[in-house]
C-alpha cells in the first residue's frame, strides 16, 4: 500500500528531529490563525517543532530535498492567514526558539530568539530601564520572529515606528535550509542592498527568521494618555488635524467611529458622555515634567468641540484604558457573535472620508460596519459586522472587504497597514502598485525562494488561485 504525503512527511521528519520535535498534520491549532473568521482552516502534512535554529536549518533541508512546502509559524496570531497551511506541507512552528535572551542594557540592544513573546521581551527591557516599543495587539500570544515577519505595528508606532525599525540584524534560514546573518549590534550599515528590510515584512515567503538584533532606547519615565469625545465624525477629525499641524508628538492618536465606541463604552473604564460619536485618545510620555506639559498641549489642541475629556494619570487606571482599549476587538466581536476586518491606509487628510465611507459600503451590502484604529498613522480597522452562521452574511462581507481595498487604493493609500498581505489578501497589492513593481516583487521571490517552497499562496502581488 502506498504511503500518504502526510505519513512520510510525519515519519521522517520524526527521524530529523526527534519523536517529540513533529506533530501530526491534522493537529487542530496549527492550521489557523486569528484570520479564522474568514473561514480560513488549512491541511498540514505534518507540525515541525524544532527545538533551535540548527533544528530549523535540518527540517527545511529535509523539505528543499523532497519539494515539500513550509509554511513559518510564530504565534499564529496574524489577521490575514499567513501562517495557515492552505493545502499540505509542514508547518514549522518557531515556538520553542526561546533562549537565551541576550539584553546588553548598557548599549541598549538585545540579541532574541524568534520565539520569545512580544510581552515578555517587554518587561525584559523595562526591568533594565528600556524600551521595547512594538505593541501590537496579541502582546501576550505574537512572538517576536512573527512580528518581524509582518512588521507588526501597534498604537504607539505613530511615534516609535513598526517592528522593522527595531531590528538592527537578522538571523535567518535560506528556503535551501542555509543559515545566514544579515547586519547584526551595529547602529549603522549602508554597505549593501538592504535585504535586512526585504525580510522584515516578507510574511516568511523569502526567509525564516530564528533570532533578531533588536534596538531600545531608555523607557520614558511617566505616560499620561489623554481622551476626547466629540458629536461627529467631522469635529474629531479636525481635533486631529490640529494636534498634527501643532507639531506636538503623543506617542499613539488613536480613534474609535460611532459604532465602534457603542459597542464598547459600557467597559470604558472612566467617565464619558452618552453616545460620543467618536472618540480621539493620545498619549504623552517622557520625563515628569515633559510628559505633564506635552499632555497639558494635547488638551488644548482636542477640547474645542470636544463634549467632554478625560486624562487618567494614577497608574492603575491609565493601565485599564489601555486594557480597554486592547478589548474593543473583541467588544465588536460581539455585537453579532463575529466580524471580518481589514487594516486600511488612507492619507490623514482622507481619514474622515474612509471611517465614513466604511460605513457606506456597509450599508450597501446590508451589513453594520465600524471602524478603530491608529489615527496619526491613518489606519484604520475597518469592520463589518457579522453572523458568521450565516454564509450569506459572510460573503457579503467579503465583497465588502474587496471596496475596502480599491477605497484605500483610490484614496492614495495602502491594503495593509500592519497585517500584511498573507492570503486574504493576495492579488490586492495590483490595485495600488504599477505592473514595473509588481515585476520586482515577484522576481524577488523567484530570486530568494526558486522552488517555490516557502509559505506558498501567502504575499502575492498578482490574483493567482
Amino acid at each position: 500500500m502506498a504511503v500518504s504525503a502526510s505519513t512520510s512527511a510525519f515519519n521522517e521528519l520524526r527521524v530529523v528531529l526527534g519523536d517529540e520535535s513533529v506533530l501530526p498534520g491534522d493537529t487542530r491549532e496549527y492550521l489557523s490563525d486569528y484570520s479564522e473568521t474568514h473561514n480560513l482552516r488549512g491541511r498540514a502534512d505534518a507540525v515541525a517543532l524544532p527545538k533551535d535554529a540548527d533544528a530549523v536549518s535540518a527540517t527545511v533541508r529535509w523539505c528543499d530535498a523532497h519539494d515539500v512546502p513550509m509554511i513559518p509559524r510564530g504565534g499564529g496570531t496574524g489577521l490575514a492567514g499567513g501562517a495557515v497551511p492552505l493545502d499540505g506541507g509542514v508547518v514549522v512552528s518557531l515556538e520553542r526558539l526561546t533562549g537565551p535572551v541576550t539584553l546588553d542594557a548598557e548599549l541598549w540592544r538585545a540579541h532574541v530568539p524568534a520565539g520569545v513573546r512580544t510581552g515578555d521581551l517587554q518587561r525584559r527591557a523595562r526591568e533594565s530601564g528600556l524600551l521595547y516599543a512594538p505593541d501590537p495587539g496579541a502582546l501576550e500570544q505574537s512572538q517576536i520572529g512573527g512580528n518581524i515577519a509582518t512588521n507588526a505595528g501597534g498604537p504607539h508606532a505613530f511615534k516609535y515606528g513598526v517592528t522593522g525599525t527595531w531590528v538592527r540584524g537578522l538571523e535567518v534560514v535560506l528556503a535551501s535550509g542555509e543559515p545566514m546573518s544579515i547586519g547584526g549590534p551595529v547602529r549603522k550599515d549602508v554597505a549593501g542592498y538592504d535585504l535586512r528590510s526585504l525580510i522584515v515584512g516578507s510574511e516568511g515567503t523569502l526567509a525564516i527568521v530564528t533570532a533578531a538584533w533588536l534596538r531600545l532606547v531608555p523607557a520614558p519615565d511617566v505616560v499620561l494618555p489623554v481622551v476626547a469625545f466629540y458629536p461627529d465624525v467631522r469635529t474629531g477629525c479636525e481635533a486631529l488635524a490640529t494636534v498634527m499641524g501643532s507639531g506636538l508628538q503623543p506617542a499613539a492618536l488613536e480613534y474609535l467611529d460611532e459604532p465602534a465606541v457603542a459597542a464598547s463604552i459600557r467597559a470604558f473604564p472612566g467617565d464619558a458622555p452618552d453616545l460620543p460619536a467618536f472618540m480621539l485618545i493620545a498619549e504623552a510620555d517622557g520625563s515628569a515634567e515633559e510628559a505633564r506639559r506635552l499632555r497639558g498641549e494635547l488638551l488644548e489642541a482636542m477640547e474645542p468641540g470636544a463634549l467632554a475629556t478625560y486624562g487618567p494619570e494614577e497608574r492603575g487606571a491609565i493601565r485599564e484604558l489601555w486594557r480597554w482599549r486592547g478589548g474593543v476587538g473583541p467588544a465588536v466581536t460581539t455585537a453579532r457573535g463575529g466580524k471580518i476586518s481589514e487594516d486600511i491606509v488612507v492619507p490623514l487628510d482622507h481619514l474622515a472620508e474612509g471611517i465614513l465611507a466604511t460605513r457606506e459600503i456597509g450599508a450597501r451590502y446590508d451589513l453594520p460596519a465600524c471602524s478603530w484604529g491608529h489615527a496619526g498613522d491613518g489606519n484604520l480597522h475597518s469592520t463589518f459586522m457579522v453572523d458568521l452562521e450565516d454564509s450569506d452574511e459572510a460573503a457579503r462581507a467579503e465583497e465588502g472587504v474587496r471596496e475596502l481595498y480599491a477605497l484605500a487604493a483610490s484614496l492614495g493609500g495602502s491594503v495593509s497597514g500592519e497585517h500584511g498581505l498573507g492570503v486574504t489578501k493576495r492579488g490586492a497589492l495590483a490595485l495600488q502598485w504599477p505592473e514595473p513593481a509588481l515585476d520586482l516583487h515577484e522576481s524577488i521571490k523567484r530570486l530568494f525562494d526558486p522552488k517555490g517552497l516557502l509559505n506558498p499562496g501567502k504575499k502575492q502581488a498578482r490574483w493567482r488561485a
